[in-house]
């Protein structure tokens, strides 16, 4: 059974002077332990359709169902990072991990351990006492990942959490978090503008078009090489022929 079906999804937001159609007619399943970006064009509604798998919002017309149950509010079972890794400035880097589960209400103690050792395995084990101002932009993306996985959610939302890093940050951190990821064996939908990034990162990329959107096509991607870090999986040569199939798919929907 998949672990997220999304059926005949429409979405349409509504203002006092007008109504806009977001999403028409959306169909997506994600398999257990899979990996999807989502690319489209600035503005289709790709982080609507995130909002909607997060439960934040519901569905005009048509169904999400997470596990085979209707999706009907916010999952303990989603994480959700955003762009921002809206970090407290005035909590160090261990308590800025904790923020969840302190909402939550979990135990202290085992949370307080897990966060160590979260920390200590992806390499911010000697920054637990430093505060946010202190880290560079790749680690403060890090810190956001980490205290997304002390909940232990089953999927992660990931909604461009690279945009605001300069470039070769965005290059090594993709290498790190494509690795935590895998190696934490969740299941992924990330929403992102950027194909290579989408292509080296994914099992499978899916198309959506323009406002209203929906998904145009969907591309498995698989290399010879096996799963290599993003940034090694650039010099394939699967490589180039996947981002001109997924170009194809995409440049009839961008405006310029």
């Amino acid at each position: 059974m998949a672990q997220i079906e999304v059926r005949g999804v429409s979405h349409r937001y509504f203002t006092m002077k007008e109504e806009t159609e977001a999403l028409r007619n959306v169909n997506l399943q994600v398999e257990t332990g899979e990996f999807v970006s989502i690319v489209g064009p600035s503005g289709c509604g790709k982080s609507t359709l995130l909002s909607l798998l997060a439960g934040m919002i519901r569905p005009t017309q048509g169904e999400v169902r997470l596990f085979g149950e209707l999706l009907t509010g916010p999952s303990r079972r989603v994480g959700y990072m955003l762009q921002n890794d809206s970090l407290f400035e005035w909590r160090d880097v261990l308590h800025n991990v904790l923020i969840g589960a302190e909402v939550r209400g979990l135990d202290r103690e085992p949370a307080r351990r897990r966060a160590l050792e979260l920390l200590e395995r992806y390499g911010l084990g000697g920054f637990v006492g430093h505060s946010p101002k202190q880290l560079s932009g790749g680690m403060r993306q890090r810190v956001a990942l980490i205290r997304t996985l002390l909940l232990d959610p089953d999927i992660l939302l990931l909604d461009e959490p690279f945009s605001a890093l300069d470039y070769q940050t965005r290059l090594s951190l993709g290498d790190e978090v494509a690795g935590i990821l895998r190696d934490q064996g969740k299941t992924v939908v990330l929403v992102t503008h950027d194909i290579a990034e989408a292509i080296t990162m994914a099992d499978r990329v899916v198309v959506m078009s323009r406002r209203p959107a929906t998904i145009t096509a969907e591309h498995p991607v698989r290399y010879a090489a096996g799963r290599l870090p993003p940034t090694a999986l650039r010099k394939e040569p699967e490589f180039s022929r996947y981002f001109n199939r997924v170009w194809e798919e995409l440049k009839d929907h961008v405006r310029v």
